[in-house]
């Protein structure tokens, strides 16, 4: 069976995982540097990079003592590529590197979007195979995180099979979910606090008000959460408060349901669209208790099958990577040590960012 070593270092997680050529993962290991960047409230690239290359070695380590294999025992190495933090980006790609040449192994480039999509094939503690619960292209796929959050339809694993069919024109919906907390006080990361808070307080009751983003178009398949953000920080700002624990727990309700509820009507719109019965969300994002049920309930309602992978595969994580590293080594598709970071996905784009007619 083939086993690769995947590398994840796009952002404020190192991470290092080994899986089979079927899924399984055999490690799963991530370093989250979210005590370094929280009084900052958010990620400081040049600290991101900084504490990578502090840990990127005993991650890879560990990794490889976990699955109980050696380097030399590996098929390929893998690594995230793009998109991401350059800074960040670059040591895990140089790490990487070192590596396949040390080891003599292929190096495969990942973008961080499919590890993301091809995350809900991973088993892990016994998860059944796959084909035994239905799961299978093409499915759509909703991408929600805090630096990204579109819409895909996909028809395999390999880049040029996976669509944009809508994306956000502006914030992710993870970023306004982290400026949401810091506005309120709720300090860093803020989708795991709004998160728990939403269910104590009441969306109607709420001192703001909140319109449903780009209500007046219906038939669209992007995204706009920077309006969402706005009225909420024009609201902290000024006189009305809020004052009490209370309030604030309403204004995330009101928040979450809005946005959940826009995630999940455009995400059955877009399987409706593309007469696709299956539907996929990944993504930090999609770690939410509120839009995994509302998700749920819509597709129950229309005959969707709806898959979601554990929280420790929504969440940045190296065990997406290598998996997506098994299906571009069987493919034949490796890299060459010219390999170098890049910003951008390779995932075409079809959603122009900012305001205006389309």
């Amino acid at each position: 069976m083939t086993l690769v070593l995947g590398i994840e270092s796009s952002c404020d997680e190192t991470a290092a995982a080994v899986v089979s050529g079927d899924g399984r993962v055999r490690s799963d290991v991530v370093r989250s540097q979210i005590e370094l960047h929280a009084p900052f409230g958010g990620v400081v690239p040049e600290l991101a990079a900084r504490d990578h290359l502090r840990v990127i070695v005993p991650v890879v380590s560990e990794a490889l003592s976990r699955a109980g294999v050696a380097l030399a025992d590996v098929d390929a190495i893998a690594v995230t590529q793009r998109p991401g933090l350059v800074g960040a980006l670059l040591v895990g790609v140089q790490a990487a590197k070192g590596l396949a040449w040390a080891a003599e192994k292929p190096l495969i480039a990942v973008d961080h979007l499919v590890g993301h999509l091809l995350s809900v094939f991973l088993r892990r503690d016994g998860d059944p195979a796959p084909e035994e619960v239905g799961l299978g292209f093409p499915f759509i796929g909703l991408l929600v995180s805090g630096g990204h959050s579109a819409i895909y339809r996909c028809d395999g694993p390999a880049a040029a099979q996976i669509r944009e069919l809508g994306a956000t024109r502006d914030d992710a919906v993870g970023e306004a979910f982290d400026k949401i907390a810091k506005l309120l006080g709720l300090g860093y990361p803020g989708g795991p606090v709004i998160d728990r808070l939403a269910p104590t307080g009441i969306a109607e009751r709420a001192t703001v008000s909140l319109g449903v983003p780009m209500a007046a178009n219906k038939s669209s398949l992007e995204f706009s959460f920077s309006g969402l953000k706005s009225a909420i920080a024009r609201h902290v700002l000024g006189a009305s408060g809020p004052h009490t624990d209370a309030e604030i727990a309403d204004i995330c309700a009101a928040f979450q349901k809005i946005a959940t509820k826009t995630l999940v009507t455009k995400t059955i719109l877009a399987a409706s669209m593309e007469n696709v019965s299956r539907v996929v969300i990944t993504g930090g994002v999609a770690c939410n208790r509120e839009l995994r049920e509302r998700m749920g309930v819509s597709c129950r309602e229309r005959g969707y099958d709806l898959f979601v992978p554990p929280f420790k595969s929504c969440t940045d994580n190296a065990a997406m990577i290598a998996y997506a590293g098994t299906v571009k080594l069987a493919a034949g598709d490796v890299s060459g040590f010219d390999l170098a970071p890049v910003t951008r996905t390779e995932l075409a784009r079809v959603t122009r960012k900012g305001r205006g007619i389309r």
